[in-house]
């Protein structure tokens, strides 16, 4: 059941979407909140980090985990742009988040419903998770990233067959 805080939460893990693209990353942003505070904000940083590990997600729970002191983040919400992977999955059960708010469906890599869904295994922890928040925007970023980035890579091909 979103909330206008759930909004507004959104809405920021977006700003932090917009930050991934100053290094050309994919625009996928989050935060965390406890208590009605962002305690932990991260966006995807895998070029300017050139680490796999630099997911939205990941960045977000060390940032939460830095400012809250603690590795176990109950009573947090994540909201984040784009359904989390697998390996973003498991690192939220692990800092066991209890609730999941979702921008975007990944029908490619989603791990919470779309291929596989996190909660369907005998985990230690369950996440409530909620779907479709700002979703026409969430997605509408990744859209416009990915139509650029193929422009631009339809553009290198044909400037390297007129060299």
């Amino acid at each position: 059941m979103s909330s206008s805080n759930d909004l507004t939460y959104m809405e920021e893990a977006l700003v932090a979407a917009e930050e991934s693209l100053v290094s050309d990353d994919v625009p996928v942003g989050c935060v965390i909140v406890k208590d009605g505070t962002i305690v932990g904000r991260g966006c995807n940083t895998r070029e300017k980090d050139s680490s796999a590990l630099g997911h939205a997600e990941i960045n977000a729970i060390a940032d939460a985990c830095r400012n809250v002191g603690h590795w176990r983040l109950s009573g947090c919400t994540m909201y984040v742009t784009l359904e989390p992977c697998t390996m973003c999955a498991g690192a939220i059960v692990a800092a066991k988040i209890d609730r999941v708010v979702i921008g975007a469906k990944d029908p490619k890599a989603g791990a919470m419903g779309s291929v596989i869904n996190v909660n369907s295994y005998p985990l230690n922890h369950k996440i409530k998770i909620e779907y479709g928040l700002c979703s026409d925007r969430c997605s509408a970023i990744l859209t416009d990233f990915f139509s650029r980035r193929r422009e631009e890579n339809r553009q290198k091909k044909i400037n390297n067959i007129h060299k």
